[in-house]
């Protein structure tokens, strides 16, 4: 009996199920986080290795019919050098053939089984991309934080913090999001001083002292006052509100950008500033109201599903959970 692998390697955590042609489950497992660009390229093809080798648990290696590893990062390989590490890694786990795609492609198929549509990403950074035939032949942003990333956690802690200066800047009351951005900086006595009726000496000091400390970090971890702005909008800070409502318009834009005018194929929403929980989820979602929008759940399962349809064809069935059906799951 043959089986397909799937794996869903992202830059915190890799997952892994073997999954057989009537869909069933047959084992998982699971790693550390396995983007060459943010890990070592050998460590990152060693954790897919061991997740993929904990799935398969005793089934036959050789009896693997396909194996597709959606990747954040995988313009990585591009590099032969790179490339090379991670074929290695495939050889010594006797299994062939493996496809390596980017992680949005397994997001998308995660939601629908349509071959066309559109799939828009918004986590620590964010990209929207054109998808013909299952795999994402055009993208829109995706420039990094650097150059773009417009919408995500990344550009929305960035705002939040720019926010903030403004306050202590140009004068009126700390918000919510204010007064949140600097506990989270600086500690709660930064929120006291800010507080203070004196406006001059105790606002320019934490003014610079919120400068040097978000300059004191790698640029990616402004992403961590994300969740921040969508407290503060909750809690109806006009502030927060504006942010959220300019990160959904990128987001839409970008979108939108990645489709013919007056296409109608689904639109998969990926990512934490995605969900539909969430402010800018919920603005997003407003904004392609008419559209069929679909939420993408969870990428190992779009991954396994794209391994079933290489090995098995068009009609192979969808997993239905990586937690049900799991027969050597730890």
């Amino acid at each position: 009996m043959t089986h397909v692998i799937g794996v869903d390697a992202g830059g915190t955590s890799t997952r892994a199920i073997a999954v057989d042609a009537s869909g069933v489950v047959l084992g998982a497992g699971r790693a550390g986080g396995a983007n060459p660009n943010s890990h070592p390229p050998s460590e990152a093809a060693a954790r897919i290795a061991s997740a993929i080798t904990e799935a398969l648990g005793g089934l036959d290696p050789a009896a693997t019919a396909a194996c597709v590893v959606g990747m954040a990062g995988v313009s990585k390989l591009s590099d032969p050098a790179i490339a090379e590490i991670f074929e290695t890694a495939w050889k010594g786990l006797g299994i062939s053939p493996v496809r390596t795609v980017p992680d949005a492609e397994v997001a998308y198929a995660s939601a629908t089984s349509a071959p066309d549509g559109s799939v828009l990403v918004a986590g620590t950074g964010s990209i929207a991309g054109r998808v013909r035939g299952r795999r994402m032949v055009s993208t829109a942003g995706g420039y990094g934080w650097l150059l773009g990333d417009e919408g995500s956690a990344y550009w929305l802690g960035r705002e939040a913090v720019r926010s903030t200066l403004d306050v202590l800047s140009l004068g009126g009351e700390p918000g919510p999001l204010a007064r949140a951005v600097l506990a989270e900086a600086l500690g709660p006595s930064a929120v006291d001083s800010a507080d203070s009726g004196d406006r001059a000496t105790p606002r320019a000091t934490l003014w610079r002292a919120l400068i040097t400390s978000a300059n004191s970090e790698a640029p990616i971890r402004l992403a961590r006052f994300a969740p921040l702005v969508s407290e503060a909008d909750r809690a109806g800070d006009p502030a927060a509100d504006g942010i959220t409502t300019r990160a959904a318009a990128h987001l839409v834009t970008n979108v939108m950008a990645a489709r013919d005018p007056g296409e109608t194929t689904p639109i998969v929403l990926v990512g934490s500033v995605l969900s539909p929980e969430g402010p800018v989820g919920a603005k997003v979602r407003a904004a392609l109201s008419g559209l069929e929008a679909l939420t993408s759940t969870d990428g190992v399962l779009g991954a396994a599903w794209l391994a079933a349809v290489d090995a098995y064809g068009e009609g192979a069935p969808r997993p239905v959970s990586a937690a049900e059906n799991t027969k050597n799951a730890p």
